[in-house]
C-alpha cells in the first residue's frame, strides 16, 4: 500500500488490512507448528477488530496490560484474558476482577507474596475464581521474582486462596540490537527453572507463558506452552531497526502532509516537516534507535526530531526534497504509543479506504 487515498485527512493512521492479516496468520501458523499456544498482547492494537482476527485465526486467548482492557474485550466476548501485569489489588479493583471472572477464564500476574496476600484478602471468598501466574524475571529487570523464589510467592497465594497456574515473563532486553537470541535462551532457562522449582513443590503447571515480538519468531526448543507477542501485528520502525520484520510486514502507517521544507544552508541540515508530531506518532526512542520513525518510501529519511504537531525528517540527498504538500507515510518507533493516541484508524486495502476502525481500549490504562 504505498498511495494514501485522498479522502484521508492528515495525520492518521493507516492499516494496511491484507499486510495485518498476513502478519497475524505468519505468527499463528510459527506457534501452531512449534505445538505452542498464541496468546497476543492487545495493548499494542486496543481494537476489537485486530483482537477478533486473532482469535479466529488460532489465538488461545488474549493478553492484555491492565484490568480496563480486559473489561472492554471482556465485554466483547473473548472468553479467556491474562492481564499480565504485577497487579495491587485494592477493593474496586476486586469488584471489577469479580465481574470479569464471571464473564471469561481470567488469569492475573503476582511477583510478591504480599501483592498475592492482598489479592487474596480482597477477593475473600471469590479468590479461587481467578488464576494467578507468578512472573519471573528473566533478565529485563523490571517487575518479577527470580525463578528460585517463585515457590515462596506461590505458597503465600495458596494461602490467600489463590489457585496458582503457572509461570510468566516478559524477555524485554531483547528489545536491543543482537539481543533477541540471548533474551529467548534467557526466558527459556528461567521459565524452566521456575516451573521445576513450582512442580517439586506440589504445584500443578499448567501455564508457562513467555515471549515477544523480538523473540517469539525464532526457532527452538522452549519450556513455554505459550507466547505473548503484541506488536507483530503491525511491526514498527524499532522492529525494523531490529530486523525482526522487513518493509513489506509494515501494517501500520502515519500519513502526514509537508508543511515546511528547507534545503541545506549556513549550517543546517536538509529537512522536511510533516504535520505529524507526537501526539500521534509517540515520542518513544531507545538510545539505539536512529530516529523517531522512518519513511517506507524512503528508508534513508530518518525523524530526528519531534514536536506535539511537528515531525522533523532530515532528508537524504539521494532524494529530491519533497515539495510543501506532499503526503507521506511515516512508520512510527513504537506503533503500541500510537494506538494509544487515536480515536479511530483508516482501514486500506490496495490503496483504497474500505473500513474505520475505532480503538475500543484507548486509554483504558487502569
Amino acid at each position: 500500500m504505498n498511495v494514501i487515498p485522498p479522502e484521508v485527512v492528515t495525520p492518521a493512521v493507516l492499516i494496511d488490512v491484507d499486510v495485518l492479516d498476513r502478519n497475524i496468520e505468519r505468527m499463528t501458523s510459527s506457534m501452531r507448528g512449534r505445538g505452542l499456544g498464541l496468546r497476543p498482547h492487545v495493548k499494542t492494537h486496543k481494537t476489537l477488530e485486530i483482537a477478533r482476527k486473532q482469535l479466529a485465526a488460532g489465538a488461545v486467548g488474549i493478553t492484555v496490560a491492565t484490568i480496563g482492557e480486559a473489561e472492554v474485550f471482556a465485554a466483547d466476548g473473548v472468553k479467556d484474558i491474562f492481564i499480565a501485569y504485577p497487579l495491587w489489588v485494592e477493593a474496586p479493583h476486586a469488584e471489577r476482577l469479580r465481574a470479569l471472572a464471571a464473564q471469561c477464564r481470567l488469569a492475573v500476574g503476582v511477583d510478591s507474596a504480599e501483592s498475592a496476600t492482598a489479592m487474596g484478602g480482597q477477593l475473600g471468598a471469590d479468590a479461587g475464581s481467578i488464576e494467578v501466574l507468578i512472573e519471573v524475571d528473566s533478565g529485563h529487570h523490571r517487575s518479577g521474582v527470580l525463578p528460585d523464589e517463585v515457590v515462596d510467592v506461590a505458597r503465600a497465594a495458596v494461602a490467600a486462596g489463590l489457585t496458582v497456574s503457572g509461570v510468566f515473563t516478559f524477555p524485554g532486553h531483547s528489545y536491543k540490537p543482537g539481543m533477541p537470541t540471548g533474551a529467548a535462551s534467557d526466558e527459556n532457562e528461567s521459565l524452566a527453572q521456575a516451573a521445576e522449582a513450582l512442580t517439586q513443590a506440589g504445584f500443578d503447571v499448567k501455564t508457562i507463558s513467555g515471549g515477544s515480538t523480538p523473540t517469539a519468531l525464532i526457532s527452538g526448543d522452549t519450556a513455554a506452552t505459550e507466547l505473548r507477542p503484541g506488536v507483530y501485528v503491525f511491526g514498527d520502525a524499532q522492529q525494523l531497526e531490529l530486523e525482526r520484520c522487513g518493509w513489506e510486514d509494515i501494517a501500520l502507517t502515519v500519513a502526514a502532509t509537508v508543511v515546511s521544507r528547507h534545503e541545506a544552508r549556513d549550517g543546517n541540515v536538509r529537512r522536511v516537516v510533516v504535520d505529524a508530531g507526537s501526539k500521534i506518532l509517540g515520542s518513544d526512542r531507545p538510545d539505539w534507535a536512529t530516529g523517531y520513525g522512518r519513511l517506507p518510501e524512503f528508508p534513508e529519511a530518518r525523524v530526528t526530531a519531534l514536536s506535539e504537531h511537528h515531525a522533523t525528517v532530515v532528508w537524504p540527498d539521494s532524494s529530491e526534497l519533497p515539495p510543501l504538500g506532499t503526503r507521506l507515510r511515516v512508520i512510527p518507533n513504537h506503533v503500541c504509543l500510537t494506538m494509544n493516541l487515536v480515536d479511530e484508524v483508516v482501514v486500506v486495502r490496495a490503496g483504497a479506504v474500505v473500513e474505520q476502525w475505532g480503538v475500543a481500549a484507548r486509554g483504558r490504562n487502569n
